[in-house]
């Protein structure tokens, strides 16, 4: 890989320049994309013991009870088969008859209150082999769509004991449309699910997602949601000191060389190279990354890249990336009409995470 502009000006301290992600245009496979529907690394050992309910707030509490009978009840033979079946969902029995009662849940709450931490706990606790349960973001699950086509998706998924999504789109009607139809299909094939969603446009309300939304997007799959209200703050603000202040280029340059595996990228370059890669790519943009060094971080200029930028930022949490940063605080990226926008949940997410990434990588300034 080619390093950044901005690499090239400061000697090396490490023995190999920074890796730069504008240098990166990953191919990702149709069967890669199948073969990592699993919770992503930073959730790779989150259990329903782990998730720390806040005292104040008892419907997390109960949120984990339900769930771990929810997982309870998904053991036993699949209502399309018990056994293992090959990529494309070939040499499967015909399903039977699907069983009564609601077949998935539905996790209600504002950013940061450790829904995908109850999901991937939810997968994680439900009593199959990992190739019969599946669990991605609503966007990769659409691109899954996009590399198999419909019939084989539902081929590929019907044989599963469970379906966890992340994030549910629900301010693109006709993606909204297309997983719903997909789900329809899935539940009559006895599959189990479970999702998070994002709240639609103008309906903000205060911090809350809306499970009336979700419930009237999905139309005829709304009787198979039981909906769990989980209120609360966001956890990575609780307790925990404030977003640490940018540091000089200088600084971060250097911690960029003196980091194996870093790469080192001017923010404007990057936001411009991530609209030649599909989204669905971003996680293998990050592959093999210890640390993400950003130089000149400036506002995000419109809605198209700002919405990328928030997918980037969900493969670097999930990956548990680092990133140090020189310019523009995280909390000053997307202009107030944005943050008021139909979007608002998306971009506040972002600022969390970038946020969390961005304490995590302090100590590479004191390493260089």
């Amino acid at each position: 890989m080619s390093s950044s502009p901005a690499a090239s000006e400061v000697s090396p301290i490490a023995d190999v320049a920074p890796l730069s992600l504008c240098a990166r245009s990953p191919h990702v496979p149709a069967d890669r994309l199948v073969a990592e529907m699993v919770p992503p690394p930073r959730f790779d050992s989150v259990r329903f013991a782990t998730y720390l309910p806040d005292p104040n707030q008892p419907s997390q509490t109960e949120a984990v009870r339900v769930l771990e009978e929810f997982a309870g009840g998904l053991g036993g033979a699949h209502a399309a088969t018990g056994g293992r079946r090959g990529f494309l969902g070939l040499g499967r029995s015909r399903a039977a008859k699907v069983p009564a009662g609601p077949r998935g849940v539905y996790l209600d709450g504002g950013y940061g209150v450790g829904k995908t931490h109850l999901l991937a706990s939810l997968w994680h606790a439900t009593p199959a082999e990992p190739a019969l349960k599946a669990f991605g973001t609503f966007v990769e699950l659409t691109n899954l769509v996009g590399a198999l086509g419909f019939q084989q998706t539902v081929q590929t998924l019907s044989g599963h004991r469970l379906l966890c999504i992340d994030e549910f789109e629900l301010d693109d009607p006709g993606d909204t449309v297309l997983v719903s139809t997909l789900l329809g299909r899935l539940v009559d094939a006895g599959v189990a699910l479970a999702a998070t969603s994002n709240t639609l446009p103008g309906k903000l309300g205060e911090g809350r997602f809306a499970a009336a939304d979700f419930l009237r997007e999905i139309q005829g799959l709304s009787a198979h949601f039981r909906a769990l209200r989980i209120d609360g703050e966001d956890y990575r603000h609780r307790g925990l000191p404030e977003a640490p202040a940018p540091f000089s280029e200088e600084q971060v340059t250097k911690a960029a060389h003196a980091t194996p595996a870093a790469s080192l990228d001017a923010f404007p370059q990057l936001l411009d190279h991530l609209a030649k890669v599909h989204p669905s790519r971003y996680g293998a943009l990050t592959d093999g990354l210890s640390a993400v060094c950003l130089t000149d971080v400036q506002p995000v200029p419109d809605q198209s890249t700002a919405l990328r930028l928030v997918v980037l930022a969900d493969r670097l949490y999930d990956r548990e990336v680092p990133v140090l940063a020189a310019g523009l605080p995280f909390d000053r990226l997307f202009s107030e009409e944005m943050l008021n926008g139909g979007y608002r949940k998306k971009y506040f997410r972002a600022i969390s995470r970038l946020t969390a990434l961005a304490r995590d990588a302090k100590g590479l300034v004191a390493a260089g």
